[in-house]
C-alpha cells in the first residue's frame, strides 16, 4: 500500500522544524521546513490567502515517481522509493497551487545538496512529469548545463526510465531517441542543451532543468531560459546543484536570494528552495560553534539520502583522504559536505570578510588622517585605488577600481564575473578605448587629495613611474612600496587580524570581496606571507592596493614599528 505522500512530508517538515539543535537538520532545511508548515497553517485559516495546498497534486507526482524504474546501481526495489527528504521536495512544488487558476504555485526552485544525493534521478522524474502529466498543450522540457556530457546526466536517466517503463510508453505515446524524447499525447518534447546560450533564443519552455549551476561560467544561458517563460502559466525552472567556489556568479547569486527569502528578508512566493549543508557558528551565540565537516554525525545535513544512495563507508574513506590532502579537503568539503569555500588555498575566509559590510561614512572622514594604494597592473587589465583610515580599534576602506571599455566583454566570458553590473553601481569605473586611461586614475588621485587628508599612497614601481611622476609634480605624497614578501607580511597579517576580528569595515564592496575571495597566500620559509598573482584564481588588484594602503599606514604607527619614523619607502 502506498503511504500519504502529503503526510510524509508534513511529517519531514514537523521533524526539521523541531531540531532546533540542528542536530540532523542544517538551519536552511530547517527554515524551508517552518515555511511550508506556516504556509499550511496560513491556508488553512486565511480565506484571503492566494494560494492552496492540494494533497492530490502532491502525492500524484510521488505516484509517478515510484512507478518508474531505478536505472543506476543496485537498489532492492526495482522501481524508485521515494525518501522523505525526496516526498518532501515533490510536494512542496507540485502541491501548493495558485487559487486563481489551479497552477503551480513555484516556478522557481533552487535545490542545492551534496553529491550522490540523487539530484539527477529526481530532476529526470520532475522533467518526465512535467513532460507527460500537467495538461500541456505541446511542452517543450529543457534539460541545461556548462556541456552536453553534464546535461546528459539528466536526460540519460530519463531516457532509460522511458525505455523500461512499458506503462509510460502506452499511457502517453512516449517515445525515447538518441537526443530527445517526444510526447505524442501532447505534442512534447525532452531534449538536453548547452551552455551555448547565443545559441539558445526561440525557445519556450514549459519546464527546464539547469543543471550543477555552481558550474556556469557566466549568466547567459540562465538569462536565456528565464526569460523564455512567458508564454507559459504553469512553467517551472529548478535549479540543482552542489556548492562551489564563485561566489560572483548566478549560482550564488541565486543561493543568496534562497536564504533571504527563507529568513523572512524578501518576500518571494513564486520561488521555493533548500538547501542541504552543514551549519555555521552562530554570530549571535557563542556556544553554537561551526560544524566540523569531518565528524560523522553531521554529515547527514549535508546527504539527506545518507544510507540509502550515500555510504557512510564512503564517507568515511573521503574524510581520511581529506585530512591528508589539502586537494582532497576541499573536494570533501565542497562536494561531500556541501560547504562554499572559495578557491583551492585560498587565504580568505570568505564568509568572515562579508560580515565586514559596516558602512564606511567617507562624507565624516574628510579630516581624519588616511592612506592610500594605487594597484596599477598592465593598461588592459585592472587597476584599483584605495585608501584605509584607522580609528580606535577599526580599519576602514574604501576605493575605485578601473578597467578599460575593450576588457569588459572578454574578461565577463573568461570568468562569471558582473563586470557590467559592478559598472552600473559605481563600483567600477570603465574607460574608453582598449587600455585604462591613467589620466582618469590621475584626476581622482588629485580629488581624493583635495576631499580627504591623505599623509601617503602607496604603490608599485613597476609600470607606474610616468603616473607618479606626473603626481610627484603636482605634490601628491606618493610612496614606493615594493611587491616583496618583507613589504606585505605585516600588513597581509594584520589584515587578517582585523577582518577575523570583524574590526574592518568595507562598505559591501563587490568587487574587493571578490578580489579578496581570489587571494592564494604565498609563505616563505619563516611564516612570512605575500599574496601570489601567479597562484591567485583571478584578480587581487583591490587586495593588493589595500594591503599597500594598510601597509604605508602601519609605517606611521608607533605601535606597530615603534620607532616613530613616520612614513617612509618600503622596499622589498
Amino acid at each position: 500500500m502506498r503511504p500519504d505522500f502529503a503526510a510524509v512530508a508534513e511529517a519531514y517538515a514537523w521533524e526539521a522544524d523541531r531540531d532546533v539543535h540542528g542536530r540532523r537538520f542544517c538551519k536552511w532545511v530547517r527554515l524551508a521546513a517552518r515555511r511550508h508548515l506556516d504556509d499550511l497553517a496560513t491556508a488553512a485559516a486565511d480565506p484571503r490567502y492566494p494560494f492552496r495546498y492540494d494533497t492530490w497534486q502532491a502525492n500524484d507526482v510521488c505516484l509517478f515517481a515510484e512507478d518508474l524504474p531505478h536505472v543506476e546501481g543496485t537498489w532492492e526495489t526495482t522501481t524508485i522509493k521515494l525518501e522523505p527528504a525526496q516526498i518532501f521536495w515533490l510536494c512542496c512544488l507540485f502541491g501548493w497551487r495558485r487559487k486563481s487558476d489551479g497552477y503551480k504555485r513555484f516556478s522557481i526552485a533552487y535545490l542545492e545538496v551534496a553529491r550522490k544525493n540523487a539530484k539527477s534521478t529526481i530532476a529526470a522524474v520532475i522533467s518526465l512529469y512535467c513532460l507527460c502529466c500537467e495538461q500541456e498543450n505541446g511542452p517543450q522540457v529543457l534539460l541545461a548545463a556548462t556541456t552536453g556530457a553534464q546535461a546528459n546526466k539528466v536526460f540519460f536517466p530519463a531516457k532509460r526510465m522511458v525505455e523500461r517503463t512499458a506503462g509510460l510508453r502506452e499511457a502517453w505515446y512516449v517515445q525515447a531517441f538518441a537526443k530527445a524524447i517526444i510526447c505524442g499525447s501532447n505534442g512534447g518534447t525532452l531534449q538536453p542543451i548547452n551552455a551555448k546560450s547565443s545559441t539558445q533564443d526561440g525557445w519556450n519552455p514549459h519546464a527546464a532543468v539547469l543543471d550543477e549551476l555552481h558550474a556556469h561560467q557566466d549568466r547567459g544561458l540562465y538569462d536565456v531560459i528565464r526569460s523564455a517563460f512567458g508564454a507559459r502559466k504553469n512553467s517551472l525552472l529548478l535549479q540543482i546543484t552542489t556548492a562551489g567556489h564563485n561566489h560572483e556568479g548566478v549560482c550564488y547569486e541565486q543561493r543568496t536570494l534562497l536564504t533571504k527569502i527563507l529568513e523572512g528578508v524578501v518576500r518571494a512566493d513564486h520561488i521555493w528552495g533548500a538547501i542541504y549543508t552543514l551549519d555555521d557558528a552562530d554570530p549571535t551565540n557563542e556556544k553554537v560553534l561551526a560544524d566540523n565537516p569531518f565528524d560523522p554525525a553531521v554529515w547527514i545535513k549535508a546527504n539527506p539520502l545518507l544510507g540509502v544512495s550515500v555510504r557512510l563507508e564512503e564517507l568515511e574513506g573521503y574524510a581520511i583522504e581529506a585530512q591528508n590532502s589539502g586537494e582532497s579537503a576541499y573536494e570533501f568539503k565542497t562536494k561531500r559536505c556541501n560547504l562554499w569555500l572559495t578557491v583551492r588555498g585560498a587565504h580568505i575566509n570568505i564568509e568572515k570578510w562579508r560580515a565586514c559590510d559596516g558602512i564606511v561614512p567617507i562624507d565624516d572622514l574628510r579630516e581624519a588622517p588616511c592612506s592610500g594604494g594605487l594597484d596599477l597592473a598592465a593598461t588592459a587589465d585592472m587597476c584599483a585605488l584605495r585608501l584605509v583610515w584607522r580609528i580606535g580599534e577599526r580599519t576602514l576602506t574604501w576605493g575605485r577600481f578601473y578597467l578599460p571599455e575593450a576588457a569588459i566583454v572578454p574578461r565577463s566570458q573568461s570568468a562569471a564575473v558582473p563586470y557590467r553590473r559592478w559598472q552600473e553601481m559605481g563600483l567600477l569605473r570603465v574607460t574608453e578605448g582598449d587600455v585604462t586611461d591613467y589620466a582618469v586614475i590621475e584626476a581622482d588621485v588629485m580629488e581624493m587629495l583635495d576631499r580627504f587628508n591623505i599623509q601617503g599612497i602607496g604603490y608599485d614601481p613597476w609600470n607606474a613611474s610616468d603616473l607618479v611622476n606626473r603626481l610627484n609634480e603636482k605634490g601628491a605624497p606618493m610612496i614606493e612600496f615594493r611587491q616583496g614578501i618583507r613589504s606585505f607580511n605585516a600588513p597581509m597579517k594584520e589584515l587578517d587580524r582585523c577582518y577575523l576580528a570583524g574590526q574592518l569595515s568595507h562598505g559591501g564592496d563587490e568587487v574587493l570581496t571578490w578580489n579578496a575571495s581570489n587571494v592564494v597566500a604565498q609563505p616563505d620559509d619563516n611564516g612570512n606571507i605575500k599574496p601570489s598573482r601567479r597562484k591567485s584564481h583571478e584578480k587581487i588588484d583591490g587586495y593588493v592596493a589595500l594591503l599597500m594602503a594598510l601597509g604605508v599606514a602601519m609605517a606611521g604607527e608607533d605601535t606597530i614599528y615603534g620607532d616613530g619614523r613616520g612614513l617612509f619607502s618600503l622596499g622589498g
